[in-house]
C-alpha cells in the first residue's frame, strides 16, 4: 500500500520586502523634486532708464567675474520713464541680495585716462553687482555709474577741495615726485561754489600721505618767463593731456585715514609757500576766512580755510616762511577784537577788518605738532599758580561762567565754566581760586549758593536778607572751610542746596557701604531700598556702568545700626515688583512695598553654611538676580553662540541631562553674527564647569530615521549642553559650540576608533554597530579625510562591550538592501533589520579572542569591509571580560 504524505500549510507572509523599493523610489523622487524647486533660481527686478546694452536672454549678471543670474525679461515702467529688466538669479545668490545691494551695466568705454570695461569687449554688456547691507529684496534701482570704490579694493581713499575743476578728469594720474601712485576716482560740486575730487592711493603707497600732505594741480604746461629765461615745468606727458594731482609730504607727520580732506593748490608755489596748520573752536561765528595772525602788532600769517568738524570748526591757518619758528607745541593762540570800554575804543580799526588770532610762542622745541585750539580770550600767564577745582550739584543754582566765588562775602576767585557732566546726572562748575586764598581750601570744605534775596519766617518774626546787584545778575557761590586745618587734597567738591543740605550729608557719615556687582543695572535706581525680612535697613547710593567688563557697580548704603547682619554668609539679591508662585496648593502673590515698586529693591538674606565652607563661599560682591540663584550661590560667566542658535533666556545648562545652571539673557551682538548670552552655573557646580577647557555646546531636537535625538526640546526648546574642564585654570567667558564634540558625552571606558569607507551610503551619525544583533556601540560623526577620498566615521565602543573586539574584527556596512541577481542562480535580496534598512548600520565579527598582544587601541583606523563572507559567521571565539 502506497504511504500518503500528508501536505504541509505555508501561511502567506502579509508584507514582502520588496515593496521596500517602489517606496524607496517615491522618496528618491520626491527629494529630487524638491531639489529642484530650491534650485530653481531667485526673480528679481532692477529698473534701468533705457534698455540699451541689455539682451533677454543673453546679458548676464557677473559678480567678481562670476556668472550669478541672467536677463529673463524687459519691459517698460508704468510711468514710462524706464525699463524693468526681470533677472534669474542663482539661488546660492540669496545672502548678496540686500537692501544696499548696488547693480550697473558694465559697457566697454575709452577715454583719453584709459579703457573702462575691457573685458565686456569680449563678453558683451553685462550687469556688475556689488553686495550691501540691510534687509533681503527682490527691487532694485540700477545705478547711473559704476560705483567709484568697490568694497574689495585696498588702499587710501581721500577727498581734495578746489574752486576750479581745470584739465582733472576721472582717470587723472595722482604723482609722488613724478611716480604715479594714485588716480581720480570721481567728482562732483558741492554748494554751488566748491569741486570735491575722491582720489584713489595705491596700499603699496599709502603710507605717503600724510596729515599734512599738500596736493596742488600739474595739468599742463606751466611756463616761467623772466629776464632771467624762460622756464617750462611739466609733470608728464600723461598729465599734459589727461591731467593730474601732485603732493608732498612731511616725514615726521601722523599718517592720513580714509575720508581726509586736503586743500587742491593751483600750482606747487601755492602748495609749499608757508606752513600750515589747524585751529580748533566749538564756533567760527567771530572769525573769518582771511583773518590775519599777529604777533605784537606785526602780521604772520593768516586764515586759509574754514569748515566744520566733528568738534565744532576747524581752521586751516598758514604762517609765513620767515616766521615758522614760532610755532613750537606749547604755542598758543587767541581770538582778540576791538574792546570798548569807558576810558575809549581799543583797536578800532578791527569794527571794521574784522577779528585777528594773536599768537604766544612757547618755550619747547619740540616742532611736531600741527593742531591747536583757539582760545576765545588771552591766556591767564598767572594760571599756573592758581588752585582749580571742580564743584558738582544736583542741579544749577543761578551760577554761570564770571560769576563770583566769596568767603564771607570778599571775592577769592571765580567760575570758569558750568556744564553737564558726561553722565547728565549733574552740573559742575570749573573753579579756580586766586593763589593767595588757597590755604582756605581745608579738608571737609564744601560750597553753597548764594541768593539775593533770602527771606525767613518763624514765630520770632520775618527776617529779609539781600546781596548786592552783581549777585543778583551773575550769582555767586561761597566756600565753607572744614573744620581740620589740612589743606584739601581733592579736587572735586560739592554745591549743597543750602547749609542744612549740607548737614544732611554728613549724616551719611553713620552708614556702612558695600559694592555689589550685577550683571544687569534695570528695576534698580538711586535711592532704592534695601529690605532684610521686608523691613529697610539701607538703600542704594549708585549705581555705575562699568565699560571694561559690561556690569553694572551697585553701591549700597547700611545704617551701622544693622551691621549685625553683615555676616560672612550674606547675600544679596533683587526683588522683582510682583512674583506669583502657583502650585497645587494654591497661588501666592507677592508684591513689593510701594518704595521698592517703584525705585527696585534689594534683598538681604543668608546662606548655610559649615565653618569649614566659610572661607569659600561667594558672597563678596555679588549681586544675584534672585533669591534662588542668590541661595544657590551661583556664579556668573558669559557665552558665546552662532547667530543661528535658538536658545533663549532662563534655558537650562545641563550636564548628563542634569541641570547646573540656567541661561539669564541673550542678545545679538552688534556684527550680528553671533549671539552673547549671560548665564549663571549654581555654586555646587561651578568649580567643575568654569575651567578654561570646559566644553559647552547647543542640544537641538535632531529626527532622523533612526529616532529623535534630544526629544524634550521640541517642548521646551534647545538647551545649551557641558562637559566638564580638567584644567586647573578658570575662565568666565566660553565660546558654545552648535552641536557638541564628537565624543563629548561618552563614558570614560568607552572606546574610540575611526573607520573608513569609500562612501558614507546610508551610514550617519547615530548608527549603530552591532555584535551578533546586539547593540554594542554607534557612529559619533561622519567627515571626509583630508585628501578627500575617503569617508571617516568616528566610532564607539561601550566599556562595557570592549573586549569583544581587537585587532582581528571585520566591520561591514547593513544598510538599506542588496540585490543579487543572476541568470541561473535567480535573485538573492540581502536585508538586515528593518532599523538598519532606515538608518543604516554596521556588523561586527571578531576571529580571536582578544588578549594583550591583539587589543585594540583607541584611535585605531580601521577599514570598513566592502563585503561580506559568510564564512566570518562561523567564528565563535569565547571573549573574556578584561
Amino acid at each position: 500500500m502506497t504511504h500518503i504524505e500528508s501536505p504541509k500549510v505555508v501561511k502567506k507572509k502579509l508584507f514582502s520586502p520588496i515593496w521596500l523599493l517602489p517606496i524607496v523610489a517615491l522618496i528618491l523622487g520626491g527629494w529630487l523634486g524638491f531639489k529642484s524647486i530650491r534650485e530653481s533660481g531667485i526673480e528679481i527686478q532692477i529698473h534701468f532708464p533705457n534698455a540699451t546694452g541689455i539682451d533677454v536672454g543673453k546679458t548676464l549678471v557677473k559678480y567678481q567675474g562670476l556668472t550669478v543670474g541672467k536677463v529673463s525679461d524687459i519691459s517698460i515702467d508704468d510711468d514710462l520713464k524706464g525699463v524693468n529688466v526681470k533677472v534669474l538669479m542663482d539661488y546660492r545668490a540669496d545672502p548678496f541680495l540686500r537692501k544696499d545691494t548696488l547693480f550697473w551695466l558694465v559697457t566697454p568705454k575709452a577715454s583719453i585716462t584709459g579703457v573702462e570695461g575691457l573685458d565686456a569687449l569680449f563678453s558683451g554688456n553685462y550687469i556688475a553687482l556689488q553686495p550691501g547691507s540691510g534687509r533681503s529684496a527682490t527691487q532694485f534701482e540700477a545705478e547711473r555709474e559704476t560705483p567709484s570704490i568697490l568694497p574689495s579694493s585696498e588702499g587710501l581713499v581721500i577727498e581734495l577741495t578746489s574752486h576750479k575743476l581745470g584739465s582733472i578728469d576721472v582717470g587723472s594720474q595722482v604723482f609722488y615726485h613724478q611716480i604715479p601712485v594714485g588716480s581720480v576716482v570721481s567728482y562732483r560740486l558741492e554748494n554751488s561754489q566748491l569741486i570735491v575730487i575722491s582720489v584713489f592711493i595705491q596700499e603699496q603707497y599709502a603710507q605717503l600721505v600724510k596729515k599734512n600732505s599738500r596736493f596742488w594741480n600739474v595739468s599742463g604746461v606751466s611756463i616761467d618767463a623772466s629776464l632771467s629765461g624762460i622756464k617750462i615745468n611739466t609733470e608728464s606727458l600723461a598729465s599734459m593731456l589727461a591731467g593730474g594731482i601732485s603732493f608732498d609730504s612731511e616725514e615726521a607727520q601722523a599718517l592720513a585715514e580714509n575720508g581726509d580732506s586736503f586743500l587742491l593748490f593751483a600750482d606747487e608755489a601755492q602748495a609749499t609757500t608757508g606752513h600750515r596748520f589747524t585751529l580748533t573752536a566749538t564756533d567760527g561765528e567771530n572769525v573769518s576766512k582771511g583773518a590775519d595772525i599777529i604777533y605784537r602788532g606785526i602780521n604772520v600769517g593768516k586764515i586759509i580755510d574754514k569748515k566744520l568738524s566733528d568738534a565744532g570748526v576747524t581752521l586751516t591757518a598758514e604762517l609765513n616762511a620767515e616766521h615758522q619758528m614760532l610755532l613750537n607745541s606749547d604755542s598758543r593762540f587767541w581770538l582778540s577784537g576791538a574792546e570798548i570800554s569807558l576810558s575809549g575804543v581799543k583797536h578800532a580799526a578791527r569794527l571794521i577788518t574784522g577779528n585777528v588770532i594773536n599768537i604766544l610762542p612757547g618755550v619747547s622745541t619740540d616742532k611736531s605738532k600741527n593742531s591747536f585750539v583757539l582760545e576765545s580770550s588771552a591766556p591767564d600767564l598767572l594760571w599756573a599758580k592758581k588752585r582749580f577745582i571742580t564743584v558738582v550739584a544736583k542741579e544749577n543754582n543761578g551760577v554761570k561762567a564770571g560769576s563770583q566765588l566769596r568767603f564771607r562775602q570778599l571775592p577769592i576767585g571765580q567760575v570758569n565754566k558750568v556744564s553737564l557732566s558726561k553722565n547728565f546726572e549733574q552740573v559742575e562748575y570749573q573753579v579756580e581760586i586766586l593763589p593767595e586764598f588757597a590755604a582756605l581750601l581745608t579738608q571737609g570744605s564744601y560750597f553753597i549758593p548764594e541768593s539775593a534775596l533770602n527771606i525767613s519766617a518763624s514765630l520770632e518774626g520775618v527776617q529779609v536778607q539781600t546781596r548786592d546787584l552783581t549777585t543778583l545778575v551773575d550769582g555767586a557761590i561761597s566756600l565753607i572751610p572744614g573744620s581740620s586745618k589740612q589743606l584739601a587734597k581733592q579736587n572735586q567738591f560739592t554745591l549743597f542746596a543750602s547749609n542744612a543740605a549740607a548737614q544732611q550729608e554728613q549724616d551719611k557719615a553713620h552708614k556702612t557701604y558695600l559694592t555689589l556687582n550685577s550683571q544687569d543695572g534695570a528695576d534698580l535706581s538711586a535711592g532704592a531700598p534695601i529690605y532684610y525680612k521686608k523691613m529697610a535697613i539701607g538703600e542704594v547710593e549708585s549705581i555705575i556702568w562699568q565699560a571694561a567688563s559690561d556690569t553694572f557697580s551697585v553701591k549700597l548704603a547700611i545704617d551701622k545700626k544693622f551691621n549685625a547682619l553683615l555676616k560672612p554668609n550674606r547675600v544679596f539679591w533683587r526683588n522683582q515688583a510682583m512674583s506669583v508662585d502657583a502650585s497645587l496648593a494654591g497661588i501666592e502673590l507677592d508684591i513689593a512695598p510701594l518704595a521698592g515698586a517703584i525705585k527696585g529693591s534689594i534683598s538681604l538674606g543668608f546662606i548655610d553654611i559649615s565653618n569649614e565652607d566659610a572661607n569659600t563661599i561667594q558672597q563678596t560682591g555679588i549681586l544675584y538676580e534672585d533669591r534662588q540663584l542668590a541661595l544657590v550661590q551661583a556664579k556668573a560667566i558669559s557665552l558665546t553662540l552662532p547667530a543661528s542658535a535658538k536658545v533663549t533666556a532662563k534655558a537650562p545648562i545641563r550636564y548628563q541631562g542634569h541641570q547646573i545652571g540656567q541661561v539669564q539673557s541673550v542678545k545679538l551682538s552688534p556684527n550680528l553674527e553671533e549671539l552673547t548670552a549671560k548665564a549663571y552655573l549654581y555654586g555646587e557646580y561651578a568649580q567643575h564647569f568654569s575651567r578654561s577647557d570646559s566644553e559647552y555646546f547647543v542640544v537641538d531636537a535632531l529626527i532622523s530615521l533612526s529616532g529623535i535625538k534630544a526629544p524634550e526640546t521640541l517642548l521646551t526648546g534647545p538647551y545649551i549642553g557641558v562637559t566638564p574642564g580638567s584644567s586647573t585654570d578658570d575662565a568666565l567667558s566660553f565660546a558654545v559650540q552648535s552641536k557638541p564634540r564628537h565624543y563629548a558625552n561618552l563614558a570614560e571606558d568607552a572606546l574610540t576608533f575611526t573607520l573608513e569607507d569609500k562612501e558614507l551610503g546610508s551610514l550617519k551619525t547615530g548608527s549603530q554597530i552591532f555584535y551578533r544583533g546586539i547593540a554594542i556601540g554607534q557612529i559619533d560623526g561622519v567627515q571626509l579625510n583630508a585628501a578627500g577620498n575617503k569617508v571617516q566615521l568616528f566610532a564607539h565602543i561601550q566599556g562595557k562591550y570592549a573586549h569583544l573586539v581587537n585587532q582581528t574584527s571585520l566591520f561591514w556596512n547593513t544598510s538599506g538592501i542588496k540585490i543579487d541577481v543572476g541568470l541561473f542562480s535567480g535573485a538573492q535580496i540581502e536585508t538586515g533589520s528593518l532599523e538598519t534598512i532606515l538608518a543604516g548600520g554596521i556588523n561586527v565579527v571578531t576571529q580571536d579572542v582578544t588578549q594583550a598582544d591583539n587589543a585594540l587601541a583607541s584611535g585605531s583606523i580601521i577599514t570598513l569591509q566592502q563585503d561580506f563572507d559568510p564564512q566570518w559567521l562561523t567564528w565563535e571565539p569565547a571573549q573574556q571580560a578584561q
